[in-house]
């Protein structure tokens, strides 16, 4: 009869911690998120039929909305701009287009356990969206959208219990543009990498 109630003492006390776990959980999950943050573009050059195409490097804006459908699983729309020159290298010459590049995306994000430590929340996404490229200084040269795919990942540091700093890398996946000048054109996939650190708040 004491086992049983002894038993019965540990049931009850695992069931009261599970609870208070699930509280925990459930008062620190938030179904919606609104980051902003300062990134980085790199872009890896690419060299086909005579062309190498590098764009410069340069420094950038991230905006994005992200709705977390459970625990694990959200939706996430960004919104990158930042300018650069898109260079177009041959052997005779160099060609060099200053553009304003915006990207507009959406994908799938998804939550997991950090190694380091439960404080911090680690996410990975992937998805796709399109890339537009506006030259800037000249109206000779039409504006391009070229197919993206993105993918990342990344690191949420609490604050506080609505504010958090939001660290992560992410890349474009794309056609290089051409601009429609044969000239240009290197028929090669590019990648941009973005890394960016921001504030969420949720």
């Amino acid at each position: 009869m004491k086992r049983l109630i002894g038993v019965f003492i540990v049931t009850l006390t695992l069931c009261n911690f599970a609870s208070a776990q699930v509280a925990e959980v459930t008062k620190s999950f938030a179904r919606q998120q609104v980051t902003l943050q300062g990134s980085g573009v790199f872009t890896r050059k690419v060299t086909d039929s005579g062309v190498t195409f590098k764009p410069t490097s340069s420094g950038g804006v991230l905006a994005g909305y992200r709705f977390n459908i459970n625990h694990w699983l959200g939706v996430e729309g960004d919104f990158d701009g930042f300018r650069d020159s898109q260079k177009f290298l041959t052997s005779i010459n160099t060609t060099a287009l200053k553009t304003n590049v915006y990207a507009a995306t959406g994908s799938a994000v998804i939550s997991l356990p950090n190694p380091l430590t439960k404080r911090f929340q680690s996410f990975m996404s992937v998805g796709g969206g399109a890339l537009i490229f506006d030259p800037r200084d000249t109206s000779l040269v039409p504006r391009q959208t070229r197919n993206v795919i993105s993918f990342g990942g990344g690191v949420d540091i609490p604050v506080s219990r609505r504010i958090a700093i939001r660290a992560q890398a992410k890349s474009f996946m794309y056609k290089a543009p051409d601009f429609e000048v044969s000239s240009l054109r290197t028929n090669k996939y590019v990648q941009t990498m973005i890394p960016s650190v921001g504030v969420v708040y949720k």
